[in-house]
């Protein structure tokens, strides 16, 4: 094979990086017919989660919150350019070893892809096309900067051998770019920077193209037009008009109604699943008496339940914003729960989303009257595809990871003791009930304030069972009752706000909640692992 020694390390680095990025724009390309979870990246990074120590997770979610999937993306892509790097670098010197290192790379993502729950042998097509992409790209660009001709030597000047570096090369031919190295006959051939450059440029085209048009076939224009275009049917039980004293209405305190745009988004999809509701079913099986399976059509044709309700990610700190307020539109999980047939010795709901993730829930929350839907529509409008479009559960009362299944489309009706669910042998409680918390949305931790009276406020949530009492305090003086906005009932949060005559100096403020039942939550500090963080928000301001 070819040796290649007079490309700088810079040039064969370039010409890696390039290779990679034609590689991953072609297998996304593919992917975008194929299925876009057959991307490789999207593979690795859906193993990586896998994988990842609980702990690692968890200082994710805190750390970048709904942002934790991008940046683990972005993670990947880093290595995967580090790695590309490193192969251009020893292609220069064989392209066998490039050509070697590509194949381990492609290895690394066919296992990925393949290893799949749902994976088929048309998966591997993407990766294998970009492998082969990349390593053309990486043979072409080597070739490209190893193939300049030059002028034969000058009379009197001796040709440099292979190996000629330094001191020999500055006394080789005049002009000639070192090294440099001999080739048939006289000619002299050598490093071409701008031949390199020229198809550096043309790689880059080619990868940004492939991966733009890759994603626009990915299939998330088609589902947006069949989502967009949809009329839900009116709900044959409306929810209740939202109290006029609902929302306080204060700048800076968390709306009643949170905007979708506006909601948080913790799952475990590296791309958001594309599914188009003319292909949607809904199967329920095990330890039913009558197997069920629902086309989207089905579900809408069922009586409509609308119904306010709270959610809250069990990765949510004290005093953190994974939580949400939304009015949701679907139908009752029980009514199609009875039409399946529960048995008796039944106690958990396996659910599973389109992308494979598995969430366990109580039967006995689900049966018990509570609101628990199979939402289709989100503050008047279909489902965002973020937020689980065509279907996804909400279940009040329970932590999102135990309820909240985003793309469903399969219910196992099962027992605790006989399955268990993505989260649970991940450090997680089988059964999440959602604490009783409180916040404070203003004034802002480290605010600075000017002296007199000025509102403390925020929300406080008991989902299923409700908030009675907020109490603020500042400086651990008394406790103070904070006035409560309405509510329409118990499976929402709760505004609530209070005047404060603040002094200057530093000041630490706290609050805490109540709940129907009589419980005021704890002070006791304790992490979102693994059934929900507790303790009392705490802030400090500043007031000159």
């Amino acid at each position: 094979m070819q040796r290649n020694e007079m490309v700088p390390a810079w040039a064969g680095a370039l010409a890696g990086l390039v290779s990679g990025g034609v590689a991953l724009g072609i297998a996304q390309l593919v992917a975008g017919v194929v299925g876009p979870e057959t991307f490789p990246v999207v593979a690795v990074g859906d193993v990586t989660v896998d994988l990842t120590p609980p702990p690692v997770k968890d200082f994710a979610i805190r750390t970048f919150g709904e942002n934790d999937k991008t940046v683990l993306i972005g993670g990947v892509l880093v290595v995967l350019a580090a790695i590309a790097a490193v192969i251009g670098v020893l292609a220069r010197r064989r392209l066998a070893y490039g050509f070697a290192g590509l194949a381990a790379f492609g290895v690394v993502g066919l296992l990925a892809v393949l290893t799949r729950p749902d994976a088929g042998v048309l998966d591997a097509i993407p990766t294998v096309v970009g492998a082969a992409a990349g390593a053309w790209t990486l043979s072409w660009l080597v070739r490209r900067a190893a193939g300049g001709s030059r002028a034969e030597p000058a009379p009197g000047d001796s040709a440099p051998s292979a190996d000629a570096t330094g001191e020999d090369a500055d006394r080789g031919g005049v002009g000639v770019e070192w090294p440099a190295v001999m080739r048939s006959g006289a000619e002299l051939r050598a490093f071409d920077r701008r031949r390199l450059l020229t198809g550096v440029a043309g790689g880059v085209v080619v990868a940004g193209a492939a991966a733009v048009i890759g994603q626009q076939l990915g299939g998330r224009r088609a589902v947006d037009a069949a989502r967009v275009g949809l009329a839900l049917p009116k709900p044959a039980t409306p929810a209740k008009p939202v109290p006029a004293g609902a929302d306080l209405r204060i700048n800076g305190l968390s709306p009643f109604i949170t905007k979708n745009r506006d909601f948080y988004r913790v799952d475990t999809a590296l791309v958001v699943p594309q599914v188009d509701p003319n292909d949607w079913k809904l199967r329920i099986h095990g330890l039913v008496e009558r197997p069920v399976e629902l086309t989207y059509a089905d579900l809408l044709k069922m009586p409509l339940t609308e119904a306010d309700v709270t959610l809250t990610c069990v990765s949510n700190e004290v005093g953190g914003d994974l939580v949400g307020n939304a009015r949701w539109l679907g139908v009752r999980m029980a009514e199609v729960l009875r039409r399946a047939g529960l048995r008796s010795n039944a106690d958990m709901l396996l659910s599973t989303s389109a992308d494979g993730f598995t969430c366990g829930t109580p039967v006995d929350v689900v049966m018990d009257g509570r609101d628990a839907l199979f939402a289709v529509a989100m503050n008047g409008e279909a489902l965002p595809v973020d937020h689980g479009f065509p279907v996804r559960q909400v279940v009040p009362g329970l932590y999102g990871y135990v309820s909240a299944t985003k793309w469903v489309v399969d219910i196992k009706v099962t027992r605790f003791d006989a399955d268990e669910a993505y989260w649970t042998p991940r450090g997680w409680a089988a059964k999440g009930p959602i604490k009783t918390e409180s916040r404070i949305d203003l004034p802002k931790p480290g605010d600075s304030r000017k002296a007199g009276r000025t509102t403390i406020a925020g929300v406080a949530w008991a989902q299923h069972t409700g908030i009675d009492a907020v109490e603020v305090r500042v400086d651990r003086e008394q406790w103070r009752q904070a006035k409560l906005a309405e509510v329409a009932g118990p499976d929402t949060w709760r505004q609530w706000s209070i005047d404060w005559d603040a002094t200057p100096g530093r000041h630490t403020i706290q609050v805490r909640a109540t709940d129907a039942s009589g419980y005021t939550q704890t002070e006791a500090s304790a992490p979102p692992a693994p059934d929900g963080a507790t303790g009392w928000h705490t802030i400090t301001v500043q007031v000159s």
